[in-house]
């Protein structure tokens, strides 16, 4: 919904359809499951009233002439489903229309498909940065049904929310394509819309009620002036969504011949968009990132859903968002992690601990002045310096012990035999895992090694 709608549904543009479109037998026929309003004139276009958060079937129906667009027999096509706005003056601040309803209501979507009533649909895509946007792949030649939910309500909209006002009206617009050469689904087929207006649930009941006692009450001349109420509503054709760019450039990956099942924030970016070698263990996203470098980084670190809408921030832009900022913008599972990435935060191991290699020579120290005073709590009576090493522990295992010991030693884990804790009186008592689970967080320990009698392997002791 970021560029204005150029669709010929306005009255002064009435006149630029061509005269022959209405005798034209279109390819496909969308009918939405919905009475139309009787309260609409003869010449205006048809209104339809829905319910907020209900389902709503939209039938599919393959329209074509016998030999008719023979390509597509026996292959699949995309359908695109909006909800955009039908006033001009909305259309020119869509994009801060829906960044306000965004902000009003975090985490909600503007248009869903109601994915178990549906029939005949394959591959159901909801960009979870297009709000008011889903796309699905269906068979021209089976049966097909998709049942659409609109969360938004058109009150939500107006300019003075005083009580009583009027709601705006939407539009539903379908925009049907074929593959090309590429497997992409990027040639124009046919698209078809129609008016809408959502109410709270039941409202559009009670609105069509209103509507249908209000005609009762004219006189059969006045009655002419307006359209019957249809039990459903036929979309008329329409100009396509004029952003035709969106098939390349849309964050959700590209529909191609293998149909493989979308995953939400794990898009690729774009069709054309390459894979990216495996980011280095840091990388921190930095003040002074460029936007380019930026939109690596995203790819880098699985954001490229999110890259479109980030195209203008630079690395100072993105690292002064706030958590709230970011969940608003992305969603609270996708938001909580790309917040986590941009202030470089590390997953916190279970247990941490600390070891000093005991050397023979500070052996020999210790010996000498345990006699003469207390030992500190540090190891070093001394004065001796003591380096220690940080080991940290996810598995709390006596075999991932047993690795980060040999990793710090630069040998092979099979060549440490045992490992002990030092404890009362000086005894040796086995390392278990739970022993290990019971170790305090970031304990001390010098590291003492001794000779194993069978073999080459060493015994380790923890002081």
């Amino acid at each position: 919904m970021s560029d204005v709608l150029a669709l010929p549904i306005f009255k002064q543009e009435e006149s630029s359809l061509p005269t022959d479109n209405e005798n034209k037998i279109l390819p496909f026929q969308y009918v939405l499951c919905a009475a139309t309003s009787p309260a609409v004139k003869l010449h205006d276009e048809t209104l339809t009233y829905l319910n907020q958060g209900q389902s709503y079937e939209i039938r599919m129906l393959d329209n074509r002439k016998l030999g008719e667009l023979p390509e597509i027999n026996g292959k699949l096509v995309k359908s695109i489903f909006r909800v955009v706005f039908h006033d001009r003056r909305l259309q020119y601040t869509e994009h801060q229309q829906l960044e306000g309803w965004r902000w009003n209501r975090p985490g909600d979507r503007i248009l869903d498909i109601d994915i178990p009533m549906s029939v005949g649909i394959i591959d159901p895509r909801a960009n979870p940065t297009q709000l008011n946007t889903v796309e699905f792949l269906w068979d021209p030649a089976k049966r097909t049904s998709v049942f659409i939910q609109v969360h938004c309500i058109s009150t939500e909209f107006t300019m003075r929310k005083h009580g009583g006002e009027k709601g705006v009206p939407f539009r539903v617009q379908i925009d049907t394509f074929k593959e090309n050469e590429n497997g992409e689904y990027t040639e124009h087929l046919h698209s078809a819309s129609c008016q809408i207006k959502v109410f709270k649930p039941k409202g559009a009941d009670r609105k069509q009620k209103t509507d249908r006692e209000k005609m009762e009450k004219r006189t059969p001349h006045e009655k002419e002036k307006y359209q019957p109420s249809y039990e459903t509503t036929i979309l008329t054709e329409c100009s396509p969504w004029p952003e035709i760019t969106y098939v390349n450039n849309s964050p959700s990956p590209g529909f191609n011949s293998s149909h493989s099942s979308f995953s939400l924030g794990e898009g690729n970016g774009s069709p054309n968009h390459q894979p990216e070698p495996p980011p280095p263990v840091a990388d921190n996203l930095l003040p002074t990132t460029t936007p380019q470098e930026a939109q690596q980084w995203l790819h880098r670190n699985r954001f490229s859903t999110f890259s479109r809408l980030f195209t203008n921030f630079s690395g100072a832009d993105l690292l002064k968002l706030t958590r709230d900022d970011v969940i608003q913008i992305c969603g609270p599972a996708d938001g909580i992690r790309l917040f986590n990435s941009l202030k470089g935060r590390m997953v916190r191991p279970r247990l941490t601990i600390y070891v000093c290699q005991e050397s023979l020579q500070l052996r020999e120290q210790q010996q000498q002045h345990q006699q003469q005073q207390p030992k500190q709590e540090n190891g070093d009576s001394s004065g001796a310096f003591f380096v220690y090493h940080a080991i940290f522990l996810e598995e709390l295992t006596t075999v991932e012990l047993t690795e980060k010991i040999a990793q710090l030693f630069s040998i092979s884990p099979c060549q440490i035999n045992q490992i002990y804790k030092q404890g009362p009186t000086g005894i040796h008592v086995l390392i278990s895992d739970e022993m290990i689970q019971n170790f305090q967080e970031e304990a001390c320990f010098v590291l003492d090694t001794m000779k194993a009698e069978t073999n080459d392997s060493y015994h380790i002791i923890l002081k």
